[in-house]
C-alpha cells in the first residue's frame, strides 16, 4: 500500500535582482488591489442580501482587466491574483462557520506582502526557480535541500517588514515517516519562571528573548516616534531598525521552540498539556508581555503537528483541572496557593512538592487516564479548608 508523504513547506531566503524587485512589488501591489477590490464587492452584495462566490469574483477580475484604469493587472501573472481571491473565499468561509471574524481590507504599510504561484505559474528545474513573467531564476540561498526527485506545488514570495525577501516551496517530505513507537509518556507544565517543566523533573529555561532586546527595541521606537509622519525616508530607515529587532526576537524564539518541540516528541510517544486560553491571559496587563514572549500557543501549535507527523499523541487537559493544588501523592486538593509560593507541603501527608514539577506529574497522570479509558480530570477530593476541583473560580492557568 502506498504511504501518502506529509506535505511539508521548505522557506529560503533569496536575493532578487532589481528588475526581480520591480515586478515582485508590482504584482504584491495587483494582488492587495484585487482582493479589496474582490472584498468591497462582497460586502456591498452582503448588504443587498446576496452572496458572491469566488467563481463570481474571478469572473468580477476578467472584466476589471479589460478596464482602461486596471489594465495593469494584465502586466503581472493571473494566477497570484486568482489565488488571491481563492484566499478572500476561505476567510469567508471561515467567517461564516463562525471561527474568524469578518475579513478586512489589506494595507498597504502593514498587511503582508506576498504572493502564491502554483505549478503553472512557475518552473522548477535542477534547482533553478522561475516565475512566471520573471526575468531569470531567483538566487535562492539553499540553506538545506529539497527532498530528492520531488517538486513544489506551490511556491509563495514574500518580503518581511526588514526588507528580506523569502521563498516558500510546498512539497511532499518522503522522510517524514512514524517514529518507532515507545511506551514513553510526559506531562508538560507551561510556566514563566521555567518555560516548561516536566513530569521527570527537568526545568527548561524560559530564554526570554524579547527582554533581553527591550531596550535596544524601547530605543528604536522612539527614535522612530520622533521622525516626521508621512512617507519619508529617514522614518522608513526608523521603521526598519524597529522591525528588523523584532525579527530578531521571533527568529531567535521559533528556532528555540522547534529544537525544543522536535526533541520532546522523538522521546516520548504521548505529551500531556494543558488546555490554556492564552487570548484571555494575556488580558492580564501584567502578565501580558512575558506570556507573550513565552509563545506558549505556538510551543502548543509545533507540539501538535510534528506529533502528527511522526505518530505521536498529544493530550490536552482541561484548563481548569487544579494541577498546581492537587497533591499527586494523596489527591488532596489545597485550599489556595498563590502565584508566588513555588513550593508547598501537603497537609494530609506531608510531601513536599516542588509546585511545577507537582503540575505536571498530575498533568501526566490525567491525561494517560484520558488516554487509555475516557476517565475524567478533575478530582473531587478536598482537605477540610478546601474547594471542590469544580468550583474553581480562578479561569486562568497559575504560571
Amino acid at each position: 500500500m502506498e504511504v501518502a508523504h506529509v506535505k511539508r513547506a521548505f522557506r529560503y531566503r533569496f536575493h532578487p535582482t532589481d528588475a526581480q524587485v520591480a515586478e515582485l512589488s508590482r504584482t504584491f501591489g495587483c494582488v492587495r488591489k484585487v482582493y479589496n477590490m474582490a472584498l468591497a464587492a462582497r460586502t456591498e452584495a452582503w448588504a443587498r442580501g446576496e452572496r458572491v462566490n469566488y467563481s463570481q469574483t474571478s469572473a468580477m477580475l476578467t472584466v476589471w482587466k479589460k478596464t482602461a484604469e486596471l489594465a495593469y493587472l494584465s502586466e503581472v501573472s493571473s494566477v497570484p491574483l486568482q489565488q488571491a481571491l481563492r484566499h478572500l473565499q476561505v476567510a469567508f468561509t471561515h467567517f461564516f462557520g463562525k471561527r474568524t471574524k469578518y475579513p478586512r481590507f489589506k494595507s498597504r504599510k502593514k498587511s503582508k506582502k506576498s504572493a502564491e504561484y502554483t505549478t503553472s505559474a512557475f518552473r522548477y528545474r535542477d534547482g533553478n526557480l522561475t516565475l512566471a513573467k520573471m526575468s531569470g531564476p531567483l538566487d535562492i540561498v539553499w540553506s538545506r535541500p529539497l527532498p530528492e526527485g520531488v517538486t513544489p506545488s506551490t511556491v509563495t514570495v514574500s518580503q518581511d517588514a526588514t526588507g528580506r525577501w523569502f521563498v516558500s516551496m510546498l512539497c511532499e517530505d518522503p522522510a517524514v515517516v512514524p517514529l518507532p513507537a515507545t511506551t514513553t509518556a510526559v506531562g508538560i507544565d507551561v510556566g514563566l519562571a521555567h518555560l516548561l517543566t516536566l513530569s521527570t523533573g527537568e526545568k527548561i529555561a524560559n530564554p526570554r528573548h524579547e527582554r533581553h532586546d527591550r531596550a535596544r527595541l524601547a530605543l528604536a521606537q522612539r527614535r522612530l516616534a520622533k521622525k516626521a509622519k508621512g512617507d519619508g525616508a529617514n522614518r522608513a530607515k526608523a521603521r526598519r531598525k524597529v522591525a528588523k529587532i523584532h525579527a530578531r526576537i521571533t527568529d531567535r524564539r521559533r528556532d528555540h521552540l522547534h529544537k525544543l518541540t522536535t526533541r520532546l516528541v522523538r522521546e516520548n510517544q504521548t505529551l500531556v498539556i494543558e488546555d490554556l486560553s492564552v487570548r484571555n491571559m494575556v488580558k492580564n496587563r501584567g502578565l501580558a508581555r512575558a506570556i507573550s514572549d513565552a509563545a506558549w500557543s505556538e510551543f502548543r501549535s509545533m507540539l501538535e503537528y510534528k506529533a502528527a507527523w511522526y505518530g505521536r499523541e498529544v493530550v490536552a487537559v482541561d484548563r481548569f483541572f487544579p494541577s498546581s493544588r492537587l497533591c499527586s501523592t494523596c489527591g488532596i486538593i489545597a485550599s489556595t496557593m498563590p502565584l508566588h509560593v513555588r513550593t508547598w507541603t501537603c497537609k494530609n501527608c506531608a510531601t513536599i512538592h516542588d509546585r511545577d514539577v507537582n503540575a505536571a506529574e498530575n498533568l501526566l497522570a490525567a491525561g494517560l487516564a484520558v488516554s487509555v479509558c475516557g476517565a475524567g480530570v478533575r478530582p473531587q477530593r478536598r482537605d477540610p479548608g478546601g474547594q471542590p476541583a469544580t468550583k474553581q473560580k480562578t479561569p486562568r492557568r497559575e504560571p
